[in-house]
């Protein structure tokens, strides 16, 4: 005999330790993410190098790492926990310093594929981030070497190595896509 299990609500999941930081709230579940590894978190780190430098000059938000979103997904609750997030002073106010996820409609996460995650499971929770309203999803490929940028009413579009990105929804960014992968490229020439 079996019994159904009770889906966690938004409000338990929200009041549980930070001890569950790593983990994401998915159709009323606790689900661990993918534990970074190095490459991961290198990329990671750069992509926010970048893009807070961007935020400090333009005056426009703030980006930061690992904060969790509050979103609906299929109608349920959905607390996904992007590896960055920006979200601008528009949406929410720079005088806003609360410990809580983010209480606005951030305009851009970013997800880095890590080890056996593949690009159509990073495609698919794009399309959900969209679906709940973020406007832009980066998905970040490290074997590829590429950044795809997904936007609600527009085709994907792929940055490779030799390209710089650039994004209407944040203006003046230019990252050079090299500059992102190039600590790895450079890291194993070396060892030649």
């Amino acid at each position: 005999m079996s019994r159904a299990t009770e889906k966690l609500t938004l409000a338990k999941f929200l009041q549980m330790p930070e001890s569950c930081d790593l983990t994401e709230l998915v159709n009323g579940e606790i689900i661990p993410k993918v534990l970074p590894k190095y490459k991961h978190s290198t990329l990671q780190l750069r992509l926010l190098l970048a893009l807070n430098q961007w935020c400090e000059s333009s005056g426009s938000g703030r980006v930061r790492p690992e904060w969790a979103v509050v979103l609906k997904r299929q109608g349920q609750d959905w607390v996904p926990v992007p590896d960055l997030t920006y979200v601008s002073y528009e949406k929410l106010p720079i005088e806003w310093e609360e410990d809580e996820p983010c209480p606005a409609l951030a305009e851009l996460v970013v997800e880095i594929i890590s080890p056996g995650q593949s690009f159509g499971e990073m495609t698919s929770k794009a399309t959900d981030y969209l679906l709940a309203g973020i406007s832009r999803v980066w998905v970040v490929d490290n074997q590829a070497q590429s950044i795809t940028v997904f936007g609600a009413s527009e085709f994907p579009q792929t940055f490779w190595v030799n390209d710089t990105i650039s994004d209407v929804l944040l203006p003046e960014l230019a990252i050079a896509v090299t500059h992102i992968f190039n600590g790895q490229r450079s890291a194993n020439a070396s060892q030649s």
